[in-house]
């Protein structure tokens, strides 16, 4: 099994997507890149720990490529707009890909620069690409929250 890791806005729309995924093991939605160790869900939405609302997932290389979790990123959001997602707006909300390995970073930025491509995004793209840093799991009210309360989707 292996890890990605995802910013993309509400973690909960994130997670919904990859956790309907087929190869994908596992999903969960947690902060990433900050300073605060154990941040809770408030400290992040304050905007003073740097963290970004994210979603881990455990994946199946045989399955499922990490190329393809890059496609479902790009897919699931608006990578040009800076530290917001729709109504969600911080820097909690961000647009990060967070490399576990030197391989997906180096998949990241060729798909990155395939995005970039005239004529895909109205604009330019604001997504970081960064080495992933401890994963903070988010309180368990906030995994899974789209198939817990009944939700088909959960979008932007």
């Amino acid at each position: 099994m292996e890890k990605a890791t995802f910013g993309a806005g509400c973690f909960w729309h994130v997670e919904h997507v990859f956790r309907e995924t087929e190869g994908v093991v596992s999903t969960q939605a947690g902060y990433m890149g900050g300073s605060k160790e154990n941040p809770t869900y408030e400290e992040v939405c304050s905007r003073t720990t740097g963290h970004a609302e994210v979603v881990e997932v455990t994946f199946d290389p045989d399955r499922i490529a990490y190329g393809e979790l890059l496609r479902i990123f790009w897919d699931c959001h608006d990578p040009t707009q800076l530290n917001r997602q729709g109504a969600d707006v911080g820097s909690n909300y961000r647009s990060v890909i967070f490399c576990h390995t030197t391989e997906q970073e180096e998949q990241a930025k060729t798909s990155l620069a395939s995005e970039e491509e005239p004529g895909i995004h109205s604009g330019p793209i604001v997504t970081e690409i960064t080495h992933a840093k401890t994963f903070w799991k988010a309180e368990e009210y906030h995994q899974q929250y789209c198939a817990k309360h009944g939700l088909s989707s959960c979008s932007f």
